[in-house]
């Protein structure tokens, strides 16, 4: 195996997350990029990519949203997580005395497969799949592994490679971090929602099966800003020893957890949540935090609302706030989850920024997010 495995608790997780944050993992939770024009697609995530959140977090629609209020929050938080499996994210050669070989790829392994068992033992950190692979040593072995929704079972045979250490020539991703936003808090149910999309893997572009994971307070410390061909991005840090909330989902429409109140770091008063019916093509304000732990109004135009049927891209928004162009060129990565207010309710939550232009993105509506994080604490409990 070429990647340090996971831990779980203990001293050596700061080492890990904090070298997956430099390799670049915070964007893949930040922000999902469009390339420019209304019918584009996220670049970090290319269509062909794109998948939708595992079947049992799909969207439950018989979650109403008529009377329900929650916080507004639009805070910077430290986002880690586990996944559930460990993802096979690339395939390489073994150097063998007798040359090169590829026993992960031969085996019939792809990029996108996560892997759940070898040899029946359930398998979720790169660390235990080191251990199965270096006891076994050139014993064939058993793997059981998910494709979308097609279950795998395969056989392999680590190679002994010229150092004397057996390997099956797989990279392999056990957990990611990064900072993106929280979109709202709801008192009655302790439930949380943030990003309005998904955590996807850096390389494959999957969506993070997950096993756990938890949110951290963080504080912004400058902001890279956005230009046309150029997205722009926050950045900042966050305490990895103090969790704030657990997650419970990853899925295609944000992440859900559950946090104590007295975690919750705001002064907003709830608002109810709109409804589709109750957007306007016209202004509103988005909740961001662009500067330490502050959590700002920005002013925004709502330029198009879509026909349901999109989940994450359901409207098209375009900064107007001068403050905020001058700062961040509109919208830039890390702002991914930041709610959209209007007339007193809140709407949706940022989720896009156009590549050739900083000022416009999408948003998800407030209403799917909601029925989501409902849906999907249902299914958890």
């Amino acid at each position: 195996m070429e990647q340090e495995p996971k831990q779980k608790s203990g001293p050596g997780v700061l080492g890990l997350l904090s070298g997956l944050v430099i390799l670049g993992v915070c964007l893949v939770l930040s922000l999902a990029l469009g390339s420019g024009g209304e019918a584009s697609v996220p670049a970090s995530v290319p269509a062909a990519a794109m998948l939708e959140a595992p079947s049992q977090w799909v969207m439950h629609t018989s979650t109403g949203v008529e009377g329900k209020t929650v916080i507004p929050i639009g805070k910077a938080v430290g986002i880690k997580l586990f996944s559930d499996g460990v993802l096979v994210v690339g395939l390489s050669p073994v150097e063998t005395e007798q040359g090169s070989c590829y026993p992960g790829r031969d085996c019939g392994l792809k990029e996108g497969d996560v892997i759940t068992h070898i040899n029946g033992e359930e398998v979720d950190t790169i660390e235990q799949v080191q251990a199965v692979v270096a006891q076994q040593r050139d014993t064939p072995l058993t793997i059981q592994a998910v494709r979308g929704q097609r279950q795998l079972q395969l056989t392999v045979e680590a190679a002994e490679n010229s150092k004397g250490d057996y390997q099956l020539g797989v990279w392999l991703r056990d957990s990611m971090a990064g900072i993106g936003t929280m979109t709202f808090y709801d008192p009655d149910s302790g439930i949380f929602a943030a990003l309005g999309h998904g955590i996807n893997d850096v390389d494959t572009s999957m969506l993070m099966p997950l096993e756990s994971g938890s949110i951290m307070p963080a504080s912004v410390s400058d902001v890279k800003k956005g230009e046309s061909g150029s997205p722009g991005e926050l950045h900042g840090q966050f305490n990895l020893k103090k969790d704030l909330g657990t997650l419970y989902a990853n899925t295609n429409l944000g992440i859900f957890g559950q946090m104590p109140l007295e975690n919750l770091q705001t002064q907003q008063q709830p608002v109810p949540v709109a409804s589709r019916d109750e957007v306007e093509v016209g202004p509103a304000t988005i909740l961001s935090n662009i500067r330490g732990d502050q959590v700002e109004e920005f002013d925004i135009e709502i330029t198009k609302i879509y026909s349901p049927g999109e989940n994450t891209r359901n409207l098209m928004i375009r900064v107007t706030d001068p403050e905020l162009l001058e700062l961040t060129g509109g919208i830039v990565q890390g702002m991914s989850g930041s709610p959209i207010l209007q007339n007193g309710r809140l709407v949706g939550a940022v989720t896009h920024v156009l590549v050739n232009d900083a000022a416009r993105g999408y948003g998800i509506l407030a209403e799917n997010m909601f029925r989501q994080a409902t849906g999907c604490q249902a299914q958890a409990s």
